[in-house]
Order: C-alpha cells, then sequence, then structure tokens
C-alpha cells in the first residue's frame, strides 16, 4: 500500500512530481473544501430567515468566502505538488507584465470586492446606470448581472458601479417622488387642472397619500402652460407603468372638462405687396 500511493505519476522536474498520494491528499481537500462552504451557505441563509443577516451581507459572506476557500485550496495544492516557491519568483516579471495588459480587469475585481463588502448596493437594489434602470440580480467578482424594465440581464463591468456616476433609487428609503408634466392651452382654468391633477394621483392605487402628491405651475410656455403633478411612490422598478396610467387618466379628465393640451404650433403672415409698383408682364 505504501509503495502504491508514493508510485509517481508524472514528473515535472525533479521536484515537481504527481504521486498517487498527491492526488489523494488534493481530492481530500477538495472535498473538505467543498462540505464547508456548503456548511457555510447553510449557516448563513438559516441566519438570514432569523433576521441575524441581512440579505445583501449573506451574499458578500458566500462570495468572499468562495474565492478566500478557492485561493486556500490552490495553496494547499501547490504545496502538495511541491511547487517551490522559486518558480513564482522566476515567473514575476512575466506576471507583472501580464497584469499591466490587463489593468481593466483588476480594477473590476478590486471594485467587486468593494461592492461585496460595503452595503452602498446590494442584490435587488434598483439603479441607474448609463441611463438604464434595472435591477442588480448578481453581484460577481469581475462582472455584475442586472435586470433591466424590459426584462434583458445585462452583464456589466464593476468599475461602472463604484467608480462612475450611479444612481441608487434604494439606497436611502423606499418611497420616492416622481413627476409628470403636462401642458394646457392658454386661457385654460388652472385651478380646474390642478384639482384634475391631483384627484387623479389620489384615485392611483401605487401613488402614496402621505406625503400627498400636489401640483408645481412650472411656467408660461412656448403654447401652453407648463404643469407638473409631483408624486410620491414605492414601485420604484414599474413606475414608468404608474406614470402611463396617470397620463392616461389626465387625459381623459381633461376631455371631459373641456381642458385643451396644445400642441406646438407657428403662424406664418405671407406678405402680398413684392415691392412691384408695375408688375412685370409675361410675353406670351
Amino acid at each position: 500500500m505504501k509503495e502504491l500511493l508514493n508510485k509517481t505519476i508524472f514528473e515535472f522536474s525533479d521536484n515537481v512530481e504527481i504521486k498517487v498520494k498527491s492526488i489523494l491528499l488534493i481530492l481530500l481537500y477538495y472535498f473538505v473544501i467543498y462540505f464547508f462552504y456548503r456548511w457555510l451557505k447553510r449557516f448563513v441563509k438559516l441566519s438570514v430567515k432569523t433576521g441575524r443577516l441581512q440579505q445583501s451581507q449573506s451574499f458578500a459572506i458566500t462570495q468572499i468566502s468562495k474565492y478566500i476557500l478557492a485561493v486556500v485550496f490552490i495553496a494547499l495544492t501547490m504545496i502538495t505538488l511541491n511547487v517551490h516557491p522559486g518558480i513564482l519568483l522566476a515567473l514575476s516579471p512575466l506576471l507583472i507584465g501580464l497584469g499591466l495588459g490587463i489593468q481593466q480587469v483588476f480594477n473590476d475585481i478590486f471594485s467587486g470586492i468593494i461592492l461585496l463588502i460595503e452595503p452602498s448596493i446590494g442584490i435587488n437594489d434598483i439603479v441607474e446606470v448609463d441611463g438604464i434602470v434595472a435591477r442588480v440580480k448578481e453581484i460577481g467578482l469581475r462582472t455584475s448581472k442586472i435586470e433591466s424594465r424590459d426584462g434583458i440581464m445585462m452583464i456589466i463591468p464593476n468599475h461602472k458601479l463604484v467608480s462612475e456616476n450611479l444612481i441608487n433609487w434604494s439606497s436611502n428609503q423606499n418611497v420616492t417622488r416622481f413627476i409628470v408634466k403636462v401642458g394646457v392651452a392658454y386661457g385654460s382654468d388652472v385651478e380646474l387642472v390642478k384639482k384634475i391633477l391631483i384627484e387623479c394621483a389620489w384615485k392611483h392605487n401605487r401613488i402614496k397619500t402621505n406625503p400627498a402628491p400636489f401640483v408645481r405651475f412650472k411656467d408660461f410656455g412656448d403654447s401652453s402652460l407648463d404643469f407638473e403633478l409631483l408624486f410620491w411612490s414605492n414601485y420604484l422598478f414599474p413606475i414608468e407603468d404608474v406614470k402611463s396610467d396617470l397620463r392616461f387618466m389626465i387625459d381623459e379628465e381633461f376631455r371631459k372638462h373641456k381642458v385643451v393640451i396644445p400642441f406646438p404650433q407657428r403662424d406664418l403672415h405671407f406678405k402680398t405687396d413684392l415691392g412691384f409698383q408695375n408688375p412685370p408682364k409675361l410675353n406670351s
């Protein structure tokens, strides 16, 4: 048995060789680390159910633990195979050159570590990146997955979530203020317009009544009186559907009360006098 365990299967050099016992030890390391990771995931999931951990914290713990355990497994494998540290030192210039060539990759990885440690962005948060509103579905070490309102899954590098301008609609509170703009024709009853807008907001079941919606007379436009309906809602992801419902309701009420929504128009004036005292005659 001892001879079988010490039997060399493959030899790279005098110091690096693969024996039967080395393979068995590596498999043992793998299964121990694998089952430890499974146990950790169950423990974290139980902590979330009992309220000791938040969902974003549990995800960060499991992700970071996975990467740490992977590094431990690689280190144990190198020790088992008797890989000398001098080999890594000899390859260091190559590794440095490779690192310079993939700086952006390391930037994304470092950004991923920041996202997993800091609670600024978490799973199921609603964010706005490059003008796209989406829900965070997964945070990885180099890239993250977000799902847009159209149900499109997007994979973006982590540095976009850390170093670039980003709006996290879920960061402070679930209730956020939104605006629907509308213009009415000059001469309209502005008090009636205000009443209609507020009543439409109060009728919608996805709009908060506390704080109450209100109307702002924005400006005297080129061809309309411009109003803004401001309201609060906690339906952040489907808010465009809420705005659409409001516009349907406003249009219906305006038609009932003969309130006109104008369209941009220009008046053109033609001069008939072209400056000729005696108009030229055309030869027949």
